[in-house]
């Protein structure tokens, strides 16, 4: 069986280009994970998914146990099989959507209790009952339940929630299952303050995971700060273990953040965006049922290889999406899920080229270039 592990292939400043082995296969870093909330990428089947280079996905605890449950994915043979996805996943704890419940959770040093958004019934999240939602689940990487601390939020109420962070971080490894080719991720909470962040990081250390996610950030607290946390905290981390910033999120944010040292990522900002209309593109971001797009015959991307630039007009995708038909959030999902996996090719080519600079220098002088309009 293949043990869990990360193997550092190359570096190129604080940035680093590695492999992630899991028990359904290796994921190169830096990596993006789509999600799959639900147990589906939406609109997208997954030999569709595998085929932008996603090596990976995301599901949600929150949404699994709630529908379809966790003891009837485990009876289906595990959220792989039921899914049709026979690579990794990496399953967030469900601690974010219960704690985004106002009104509807109430919490204590036990866990959380919550109302299910879908019909109201009751439910109790623990650390131990997240871990083994996660394991019932069959999730490669499981990580601990937290309490993403809210922001804005006061020093002392970013120390108390971090406290219980810790303290969840504890009993989740306790009640994590050690078997072949599975991991448990830590996850450093400390809000915007860097003497909280380090204290998280140390604390997280002494108990002993098998890699290490950066929460709490992309919650409102701007780039620049993000980036000033990511540089103080990631060179904290073990070198020899895999960094996953959670949630997060634009192309640029993906850039620096690899540029810091962090190896894996997740957002809902490239499906969600999709469905919507918007486009991220190497020209940066096109909202597709702008009327200027109408009688255009290009595609969206001239360089994109997705079935959306290279069989269809920017009209056409225009038209879809107006008429509200459901292949256009489909192909727009499509395209954005492969320009994300692109832009993390490249990046992992040029770490290990050492060319990684250059290569930030050409997206963003791209992307500032912005989308030309028809002649």
């Amino acid at each position: 069986m293949t043990e869990f592990g990360f193997t550092l292939l190359a570096r190129d400043g604080a940035a680093r280009r590695g492999r992630v082995s899991t028990a359904h296969g290796t994921v190169e870093t830096p990596a993006f994970m789509p999600v799959g909330t639900a147990g589906t990428v939406k609109g997208m089947m997954p030999e569709a998914v595998a085929g932008t280079g996603a090596e990976i996905l995301l599901g949600n605890t929150y949404h699994l146990m709630l529908r379809p449950g966790a003891e009837r994915v485990e009876r289906l043979g595990g959220l792989h099989r039921m899914m049709n996805w026979p690579r990794p996943i990496l399953t967030d704890s469900g601690g974010f959507q219960v704690m985004s419940l106002t009104g509807l959770r109430e919490m204590s040093e036990k866990g959380v209790t919550f109302r299910s958004h879908i019909d109201g019934s009751k439910h109790e999240l623990t650390p131990e009952r997240s871990i083994e939602i996660q394991r019932m689940l069959d999730a490669d990487i499981t990580m601990a339940l937290d309490e993403c601390t809210p922001h804005p939020a006061t020093y002392e109420q970013t120390a108390s929630s971090l406290g219980l962070s810790m303290r969840w971080a504890e009993r989740s490894k306790s009640a994590f299952t050690r078997r072949p080719g599975y991991g448990l991720f830590g996850i450093v909470q400390g809000g915007v303050h860097l003497d909280l962040r380090t204290h998280s990081v140390e604390q997280l250390r002494a108990i002993g995971f098998d890699g290490y996610a950066v929460g709490g950030l992309a919650v409102g607290e701007g780039q620049e700060t993000m980036f000033a946390v990511l540089d103080h905290t990631a060179p904290a981390l073990p070198e020899d273990q895999p960094r996953y910033l959670m949630g997060v999120g634009t192309p640029a944010d993906l850039v620096g953040a690899v540029a810091r040292g962090i190896d894996m990522f997740d957002c809902v900002m490239p499906t969600r965006s999709g469905r919507t209309g918007q486009a991220f593109t190497r020209r940066g971001k096109v909202n597709i049922r702008n009327a200027r797009h109408q009688d255009d015959p290009r595609p969206l991307d001239a360089e994109c290889r997705c079935p959306a630039c290279t069989g269809f007009s920017r009209a056409y995708l225009h038209h879809l999406h107006r008429a509200e038909e459901m292949l256009g959030p489909i192909l727009l999902t499509w395209h954005n899920l492969t320009y994300y996996q692109d832009l993390m090719a490249s990046l992992r080519t040029a770490i290990e080229a050492g060319t990684l600079a250059d290569t930030a220098a050409a997206f963003q002088e791209s992307q500032n270039a912005g989308d030309v309009p028809a002649l």
